[in-house]
């Protein structure tokens, strides 16, 4: 899943940024309110980690925002130090998922996003099935029928994000963006998603899964035949 990760605490940034990457996410960083703000009018993201107090502006203000701009899709966790009950239920009733008060064991903030993702995109559970595919989100594990389909860790997000975005025309710059994050603004062209999207439709085609098509000048659509 894709991650912004708005906190102005370098350190504490880091090692939030670090440990949700080792669970398989796409992680970004926005180190003040106006790179916090320029990043969710541009990007769409999963899930976005708000500190309240961030330099230049307040948390407040992005998670109005995000659930103006984004039509609340984005689900957001705001951490601050601060422990006050009014706080915590104004963030709450501006639309916020969850509220962690610093310090917290990264572990916890980890069971905190991937409680979120599973109510917003896997209706609550670990398993996400689509006809004979089925996606174990815990242990990132794919079957197709009864067959275990080894994936790469790309080919494996690439078709969650399929899954998740099914009958949805997907460009290839987001794609792109969605499994690299930041580092698509480096990219000079896009030829590695044909490689990735193709690597990934032979193994579901193999097992007679063919759902992914090209949507030519487009992208791609994973759709049921």
């Amino acid at each position: 899943m894709k991650i912004l990760i708005a906190e102005d605490e370098f350190s504490l940034q880091q090692s939030i940024a670090i440990y949700l990457e080792k669970q398989g996410n796409v992680c970004e960083v926005a180190s003040d309110f106006n790179e916090a703000s320029y990043k969710v009018s541009l990007y769409d993201y999963d899930i976005v980690i708000l500190d309240l107090n961030l330099l230049t502006g307040s948390g407040i203000d992005i998670l109005k925002q995000l659930k103006k701009e984004q039509d609340a899709n984005t689900a957001v966790i705001i951490i601050s130090a601060n422990n006050s009950l009014d706080d915590k239920l104004k963030g709450l009733d501006l639309g916020a998922d969850d509220y962690l008060t610093k310090p917290f064991h990264l572990a916890e903030l980890n069971s905190r996003v991937k409680a979120i993702l599973r109510r917003q995109k896997f209706g609550g559970g670990t398993i996400v099935v689509f006809n004979e595919i089925k996606i174990d989100t815990d242990g990132h594990v794919v079957t197709v029928g009864e067959k275990v389909i080894v994936l790469t860790k790309k080919e494996y997000d690439l078709l969650l994000f399929f899954v998740t975005n099914k009958n949805r025309v997907l460009s290839k710059e987001i794609i792109a963006e969605h499994l690299w994050g930041d580092n698509s603004d480096l990219i000079d062209n896009f030829d590695f998603i044909y490689v990735h999207v193709n690597n990934l439709r032979k193994k579901l085609t193999k097992e007679g899964a063919k759902y992914i098509k090209t949507a030519y000048g487009s992208g791609y659509k994973f759709i049921d035949d």
